[in-house]
């Protein structure tokens, strides 16, 4: 196992927020007590992953999840760079929601999944991952809150007792979503419209507004702004191309454009954030 330490991790109630780093190579990982929740956090990868007796082989993107039940050794192999977001959570924090939600704990088993999305735990963990990148301002409450939001979903949509829920008919699937953002990851350098992802999924592009808003909470222009800010974060951490290249390779139109979008998607302008990364 060569996974680097947590750049940042913090522990409460059951509960831990860890952002880690695994470099380029082969990685086993053992099974531990707390069930895992790892979203992708950096520029894609491609990654392969064996674990209770399946194989995963593909592109993992920003916000991809692996859900790793507790006990669950996995070996992992990953041809670059990966950060990922890890929410881990505790045997007893999962016994104590499922009996708050009136269900037998003994008899829940948490899912193995391989690279899905789930909006609703991605929106929580980057919740999460601000607080961690901010200090921790906010109340230990909100911390716990966020916890016991994640076990939640985890026992109400990827366990044995899954809850189904009521969806409308006509919805973006999650092979469609992830074609959308298979595009966009693409082609974050270049100009992307509204009716391109719309053709993409063969959708109108008002249709298309409507439902992508609705799977991600976002809309696609907000979306497509955010990821490439995260893209130009990566690349100023890396530090081989100057600001000005970092807004080309990430469609922004000019160096003054990434720092604009840059200082309002996570409030400060990538010189400074370069400093910060150094």
């Amino acid at each position: 196992m060569n996974t680097q330490p947590a750049s940042a991790q913090v522990r409460h109630n059951g509960f831990r927020v860890s952002l880690l780093t695994d470099p380029p190579g082969l990685i086993e990982v053992p099974g531990r007590e707390d069930t895992r929740v790892s979203i992708h956090a950096g520029s894609p990868v491609q990654i392969s992953c064996r674990r209770a007796g399946h194989y995963y082989s593909g592109t993992s993107l920003h916000g991809d999840i692996h859900i790793i039940p507790a006990d669950t050794p996995s070996v992992w192999e990953v041809k670059g760079k990966d950060t990922f977001l890890t929410l881990s959570v505790s045997p007893a924090l999962l016994q104590r929601v499922a009996e708050e939600l009136g269900l037998d704990p003994d008899g829940i088993e948490i899912r193995n999944r391989f690279q899905v999305r789930d909006t609703q735990l991605e929106n929580i963990g980057w919740a999460l991952k601000e607080e961690m990148d901010c200090g921790y301002p906010c109340s230990q409450l909100y911390f716990d809150s966020l916890a016991v939001a994640v076990a939640t979903r985890l026992i109400c949509f990827h366990s044995s007792k899954a809850v189904e829920m009521r969806r409308p008919n006509k919805r973006l699937s999650d092979r469609r979503l992830r074609q959308v953002f298979d595009y966009i990851e693409d082609n974050l350098a270049r100009t992307i419209s509204l009716g391109d992802l719309a053709a993409v999924v063969g959708l109108s592009v008002s249709h298309f507004k409507v439902l992508f808003r609705e799977a991600t909470g976002l809309s696609p222009h907000q979306y497509l702004i955010r990821r490439r800010v995260e893209r130009a974060r990566s690349l100023l951490g890396e530090g081989e191309l100057s600001i000005s290249q970092i807004a080309i390779e990430t469609g922004f139109a000019h160096q003054s454009h990434l720092a604009r979008h840059m200082h309002r998607v996570i409030g400060v302008s990538p010189k400074t954030l370069r400093e910060m990364l150094r």
